[in-house]
């Protein structure tokens, strides 16, 4: 009042100045507001830092247990490029001697050349194409043979598969080389269809490729409609071939450990248990490739140093930002904050529950301990000391339906679902909350800035009127 009171004295009011300073005391609730805002940011900022590091840890977690590293195998080819192969989680650890005498090859078919791949073949009548899958075979003993020049069949008979006839329907709208390909290909029958240009003076040659390796899957192609297309494509290894063989369909021949194995694909996935095998090129005579199959005790070293970690990072996290404040030092964030002092307490009693099932009951059977201040530390030694002891004792430990990383993965999931999402959905509420209450104090404050100032100006427009008064009093006295 005393700054009022010196500017009404002067003879004026300073409007713009008087109505800034009365607007800093109305702005207090605001600016306390923005300031609990931004406390709650804060939080909020924090919280987000540990689901990440949460986060984090449950994926550790996760590579402890299930078909994770505990079930991972190292498969050793002595020859890749000949024999690839991986392994599941039902693999045991063995070693093969593998021979591959052939490998499994689709049957192909090309047609007889055309002078253009866009014109139309025959009138653009309906026609229907028919492909059925199944086994040529002959007897060469009786007649029977395969033309390797002209790839036709003499003698041969052919037997469905019994997976059912795929058709495609030609009509005027692709009854061209090129029409006839894309309905094919389109159809996805289990028929691969291209145009191969020979250069000759008819270059245009369509192309049938079995999508499905093995003896099992060649073709047998009628054609019911247009007769050109039928002169041109039907097939039938038993009878009229308007196609010529390029490739024969071919099964698969090996031999694992000496026994002798049949199969339509170079994919092999049931020969060994657990194992896949990728037969890439034939074996040289009696020259067979070296497989072992081996626990990935590697990946279990790794998996279990990225669990203590992980471990370490997220307690070290929650410590830091519930810690109180000291003499030195600032204190977290979330100093006390229950839900992160609970979060702590339950990660504690996890780690100091005993495991059933196996010989190994804590994780300072296996190497791993527990020091205050410290965290977690794994004794290398001693882990893999436990490890080529009793490899399922150890998967015991941590796997099983009572093992920690069962029990720290259900922990991880409920907390990031439950603690960290609920509280910070509250936060987000609060300051949700909190910029609806500024924005209502700020509309306030305009309008109080507005009263203030006509206020103001209008005491201005008063006090001009008295100093005139009293000016003419005093000249009408003869001031």
């Amino acid at each position: 009042m005393a700054a009022v009171s010196g500017l009404i004295s002067a003879g004026s009011v300073d409007v713009n100045s008087l109505v800034s300073q009365l607007m800093a005391v109305e702005r207090k609730p605001i600016d306390n507001l923005n300031k609990k805002s931004a406390s709650y940011q804060t939080q909020l900022s924090v919280f987000s830092s540990v689901k990440s590091t949460l986060s984090t840890f449950q994926s550790a977690v996760q590579n402890l247990k299930g078909t994770g590293s505990f079930q991972a195998f190292s498969v050793n080819s002595s020859d890749t490029s000949t024999l690839s192969a991986s392994a599941g989680s039902t693999a045991v650890p063995s070693s093969y001697a593998i021979e591959v005498s052939s490998l499994a090859q689709s049957q192909q078919l090309i047609a007889a050349g055309r002078a253009s791949s866009s014109a139309a073949i025959g009138s653009g009548t309906s026609t229907t194409l028919s492909f059925d899958f199944g086994t040529i075979s002959y007897d060469p003993l009786n007649g029977g043979s395969l033309n390797t020049t002209t790839g036709q069949y003499t003698g041969a008979s052919f037997n469905s598969n019994g997976g059912g006839v795929k058709t495609v329907t030609i009509d005027s709208t692709n009854n061209t080389l090129e029409g006839i390909r894309d309905a094919v290909n389109k159809a996805n029958i289990g028929v691969s269809a291209s145009i191969i240009n020979d250069g000759g003076t008819s270059p245009y040659r369509l192309a049938f490729s079995s999508t499905a390796s093995g003896i099992g899957n060649s073709m047998s192609i009628s054609v019911a409609g247009d007769a050109t297309i039928s002169s041109l494509l039907s097939n039938d290894p038993a009878g009229t071939q308007n196609l010529s063989q390029t490739l024969e369909a071919k099964n698969a021949n090996l031999k694992v450990n000496g026994v002798a194995i049949t199969k339509t694909s170079n994919v092999v996935t049931d020969a060994i248990q657990g194992v896949t095998l990728n037969l890439n090129k034939t074996t040289a005579l009696n020259t067979p490739i070296n497989l072992s199959i081996s626990k990935d005790t590697a990946s279990i070293n790794a998996a279990a140093n990225s669990f203590v970690s992980a471990y370490n990072n997220l307690y070290n996290t929650l410590k830091s930002v519930s810690a109180y404040k000291t003499s030195s030092s600032a204190g977290g964030s979330l100093a006390g904050d229950p839900a992160v002092r609970q979060m702590m307490d339950e990660l504690r009693n996890i780690l100091s529950s005993p495991v059933s099932g196996g010989n190994y009951t804590s994780l300072a059977d296996v190497g791993i301990s527990n020091s205050p201040g410290v965290g977690l530390t794994l004794d290398a030694t001693k882990f893999s000391a436990a490890m080529n002891s009793s490899l399922s004792d150890l998967s015991n430990l941590f796997t099983s339906t009572n093992g920690y990383a069962t029990k720290l993965d259900a922990w991880a999931k409920s907390s990031l679902n439950v603690t960290v999402n609920t509280r910070t959905s509250n936060i987000s509420q609060n300051i949700s909350d909190i910029a609806k209450q500024v924005a209502t104090q700020e509309t306030r404050m305009t309008s109080i800035q507005k009263r203030y100032t006509a206020q103001f100006t209008n005491l201005n427009t008063v006090l001009a009127q008295m100093s005139n008064v009293s000016a003419s009093i005093t000249k009408g006295f003869g001031g």
